[in-house]
């Protein structure tokens, strides 16, 4: 038996649109948002943007950081989504050590797919050159308890409503 959802990560490689499904998730059932990128320190998002991959030590404060912004949104009483690439079962283990009732909603794609996302996004940090980087750190979430599992070329919108309806049932659980 799994404690009731009491927060979410939405989860995955760049370009499978995380940022869009929280957004929509967040309008639709009136729940906070914490966008990950927003708290990488600057010398991660250096690295980033000159094309180098972040080892586990650059994500470490990150991750940390992040898990104290779920542990506080939930103490606020309010319903965060948070999200954050959380690639490897350690850093979304690492997560849940904040909030035992973490929900992971993990947005699946191809390589070739990520690659042309991230290709036609203007103004962000993260280059398409590091797709084949966050594919090679990636452990998929597929016997972790209280995850979904979405096709991230689904439209925003739908993914929104299956996560929404997903993190209903989980809530009452």
């Amino acid at each position: 038996m799994h404690p009731p959802l009491q927060a979410l990560v939405i989860m995955g490689v760049a370009g499978c649109g995380k940022s869009s499904v929280s957004q929509a998730l967040c309008q639709r059932s009136g729940a906070h948002g914490i966008e990950g990128d927003s708290f990488h320190p600057a010398a991660n998002i250096r690295k980033m943007s000159a094309g180098i991959p972040l080892t586990d030590d650059d994500r470490a404060g990150w991750l940390d950081t992040l898990a104290e912004q779920l542990r506080q949104a939930v103490a606020a009483g309010k319903l965060p989504v948070l999200t954050c690439s959380a690639l490897k079962r350690a850093y979304r283990d690492r997560l849940r050590r904040a909030v035992p009732g973490l929900g992971i909603v993990y947005l699946e794609l191809t390589p070739a797919v990520a690659a042309e996302r991230v290709a036609q996004r203007p103004g962000h940090f993260m280059p398409a050159t590091l797709i084949d980087s966050q594919f090679a750190a990636l452990e998929p979430p597929l016997d972790e308890p209280l995850t979904l599992r979405l096709d991230a070329t689904l439209p925003v919108e739908c993914l929104a409503q299956a996560t929404h309806a997903w993190w209903l049932e989980h809530a009452a659980a």
